[in-house]
């Protein structure tokens, strides 16, 4: 892979800590296997092998062996949603069909209704009593591209207008953006260092795909994770299996609740890392901030990932990977030659941004044991995205390596409760030893809120 984009990643991460060193990786396979106009798949390459030399860097022991990468690999694991499967039955992978671009009276947007509860607020948002395509799309038609940002924003609901590049540049948050750091590192107190578990233990408070792929890689890595969603607006059906819930443990509580806040407090008390992928403020109604966590679980690794950057005027807004395409300018990079907006082959922002945030995990950790305090690392879909739109990419082709569709080389089949569940195998080798995920869990919800026993 081009050496530039992982040493501009590697750099980000460490942000200047002379101490770690980066592994060698080692990459094999054709170009081509996600096409695009941007560099996706160096970046997809990229950010899977930072996290990788970050997990290296915590054992320096595996220091002197490459890691070893297959581009045919990263590929199908960014787009590992649609090759999942839980006996014989394909998880169901894509958008709603209200979840797409529209065009308003002055330029295109784009929807989110994967949920309902969003998709109930997008209605809402445009008077809409039918939840059809013709009806929304007669509403978004008859308003500006900006006026249906309002509407939806005040709504509650999760959508944007399509912008250049250029003019996102040139917005607030945009500005803002630019401005963070790919992987920002903040230290709080002085809790003295701790040794770093064999099995560190994980809380993954995230959902949809970004949270997950960071928590799912720290499970194939020998992490003891425990994901904790809320029992109403679940992320999915009680007991399903999922992309999203490999190598990981899944429970509900409810934070709302005196009971189940001082069972996650309790939780955190045993926790070395805490994993964060709702909207910005969500949990720090319920004392669950990063600073909050340093004073009360002083020396707990805080992992913030957010839809639009940590600061400035949409900082707090709802978002998702191909709404945040929408408004950053990918889309029209994408768009397709009747001008219609496009999307990157893979959800780069989500897969993308999980694996940086795998690598700020490993790399908190390995910052704690050495130097103390309660370490503090915050990535964004924005600022992933920006860094896709601003890394020079090569010529535009249609060619590829290999079929986009076939994962067949790289499909592990699981035993989970009597099912036989299908998914792609944890990318790269460590120390001439592939990745695997170590279970495919128990079903949505159906694990005790408790850690496994040390």
């Amino acid at each position: 892979m081009g050496s530039e984009v992982l040493d501009d990643l590697w750099t980000a991460l460490t942000a200047g800590d002379n101490a770690v060193l980066g592994a060698p990786v080692v990459v094999s396979g054709r170009h081509g296997y996600l096409r695009s106009r941007f560099a996706v798949e160096e970046i997809a390459v990229g950010c899977v092998a930072t996290a990788l030399r970050a997990a290296v860097s915590l054992d320096q022991r595996r220091i002197s062996t490459p890691i070893e990468l297959q581009r045919s690999h990263v590929a199908h694991i960014c787009r590992s949603e649609r090759f999942f499967s839980a006996g014989g039955t394909a998880a169901k992978a894509g958008f709603a069909p209200l979840s797409r671009f529209w065009l308003a009276t002055d330029a295109w947007v784009r929807t989110h209704a994967n949920y309902p509860w969003h998709q109930r607020a997008l209605l809402d948002a445009l008077g809409v009593e039918e939840p059809t395509a013709a009806a929304v799309g007669e509403a978004i038609a008859s308003i500006r591209a900006d006026e249906f940002e309002d509407r939806v924003l005040a709504a509650g609901g999760v959508g944007a207008a399509v912008r250049s590049f250029d003019v996102w540049s040139r917005h607030p948050q945009g500005k803002a953006v630019a401005e963070e750091p790919l992987v920002s590192c903040d230290v709080i107190g002085d809790a003295p260092p701790r040794p770093v578990r064999s099995r560190p233990r994980v809380l993954d408070l995230t959902r949809v795909i970004a949270g997950p792929v960071c928590t799912r890689l720290l499970g194939a890595l020998g992490a003891d994770v425990l994901r904790i969603d809320p029992p109403r607006r679940r992320d999915m059906a009680p007991g399903a299996y999922a992309d999203t819930l490999l190598a990981k443990r899944s429970s509900t509580l409810d934070l709302a609740s005196p009971d189940g806040l001082e069972h996650v407090h309790a939780l955190l008390d045993g926790a070395d890392v805490v994993v964060q992928g709702y909207r910005p403020l969500a949990l720090d109604r319920f004392g669950l901030s990063a600073e909050e966590i340093a004073d009360r679980h002083p020396g707990t690794v805080v992992v913030v990932i957010d839809a639009w950057g940590h600061h400035g005027p949409w900082a707090s807004r709802r978002g998702f990977d191909s709404v945040v395409q929408a408004a950053t300018g990918l889309a029209v990079g994408e768009a397709h030659e009747d001008g219609e907006p496009g999307a990157l082959p893979c959800q780069l922002l989500d897969h993308g941004t999980g694996y940086l945030a795998a690598a700020a995990t490993l790399d908190g950790l390995r910052r704690q044991r050495r130097y103390g305090g309660t370490i503090v690392r915050r990535v964004s879909l924005a600022r992933t995205a920006w860094m896709i739109a601003t890394t020079p990419s090569g010529p535009y082709s249609e060619s590829a390596a290999g079929d986009e569709d076939d994962a067949t080389e790289h499909l592990v089949q699981l035993r989970a409760d009597g099912h036989t569940i299908t998914a792609v195998s944890p990318p790269g080798t460590l120390a001439g030893e592939p990745l695997r995920w170590p279970h495919a869990g128990h079903g949505y919800g159906a694990n005790p809120a408790a850690w496994e026993p040390a």
